[in-house]
């Protein structure tokens, strides 16, 4: 396990080969940091990628074919230890490969790759996945980023705001108290795209934002001046901070998948925001997170 740092005249980020996690983010004008630091009274987490599987599958378990295989919830990769392919002044590359032991839990061959490269204003996140085996690869990835809030700590975290770019409204999927999805949905309208944030806001578990509706979130003060905007190229993504934990940090969760519908009972190829990788191709996306 390593740390590395990447740094321009702006912008400091450090990254733990130990899952290709993104462990620090700051502004050397201001030395703040911006990335929840894993407390583990709260969330001993900073940033893991979610792969091969995002969120948890009901019974613990998917199926291939007729072939049950057991799986922890967001996958095994944010607990790896990831090699670095590449390293420059701005951008860096980190690379996992199957092992014995992976491929008796899911077996499929794959390379996945992460990538960080600075910005003036932050850090843009990349992943890359390619399937080098002969048969269609199913997966699906996300990103778990946590950030201060509050990032003053003379204020409380109800002070301040998310906004959702230019919407009235979000919609999120309700989430049954087994962590499924279901058919349930919170409505929660909003001013100027803001949302103010409340101690109950996460009492039952992430805000699950599916269907495109935006690819934009910041957390904001509580003027409504963005501090940290997390730009995707996804389709869904969750906000989430751990229920009835008052917890200071709330996390912008980038997706391409989701954890399984709570009535689901079909194969691995038949999950709902899954992704296919056809043999030899690669398969690309990602998010960006910018601090003011």
């Amino acid at each position: 396990m390593a740390v590395y740092e990447l740094k321009n005249e702006t912008i400091a980020v450090q990254i733990n080969s130990c899952g290709a996690e993104l462990r620090s983010l700051k502004k050397l004008d201001t030395n703040v940091e911006y990335m929840w630091q894993a407390d583990p009274k709260y969330w001993g987490r900073t940033s893991p990628i979610l792969f091969p599987f995002v969120g948890g599958l009901k019974n613990g378990t998917y199926r291939i074919g007729e072939k049950t295989y057991p799986m922890t919830k967001h996958g095994f990769c944010r607990d790896r230890e990831f090699e670095v392919i590449s390293q420059a002044e701005q951008e860096i590359w980190f690379q996992l490969k199957p092992t014995e032991d992976t491929l008796k839990i899911y077996p499929y061959e794959f390379v996945l790759k992460q990538g960080y490269r600075l910005l003036p204003d932050g850090v843009k996140v990349l992943w890359q996945v390619e399937n080098p085996g002969s048969e269609e690869l199913y997966f699906s990835i996300g990103g778990h980023p946590a950030f201060n809030c509050p990032l003053d700590p003379e204020k409380k975290q109800t002070d301040y705001k998310i906004y959702f770019g230019r919407l009235e409204e979000v919609v999120s999927t309700k989430i049954s108290e087994a962590g499924m999805a279901t058919d349930g949905r919170d409505h929660y309208p909003l001013k100027d795209g803001l949302l103010s944030i409340t101690e109950n806001l996460f009492d039952h578990d992430a805000l699950v934002i599916e269907n495109d509706q935006t690819n934009v979130v910041a957390f904001c003060d509580e003027t409504g001046k963005p501090y940290v905007t997390v730009t995707m190229d996804v389709p869904l993504f969750g906000i989430w901070s751990p229920d009835h934990k008052n917890a200071p940090f709330i996390c912008i969760e980038p997706w391409c998948g989701r954890c399984d519908h709570e009535n689901f009972d079909g194969e691995l190829k038949d999950r709902q925001w899954g992704n296919t990788l056809a043999p030899g191709g690669v398969w690309n996306r990602e998010y960006t997170i910018q601090v003011n």
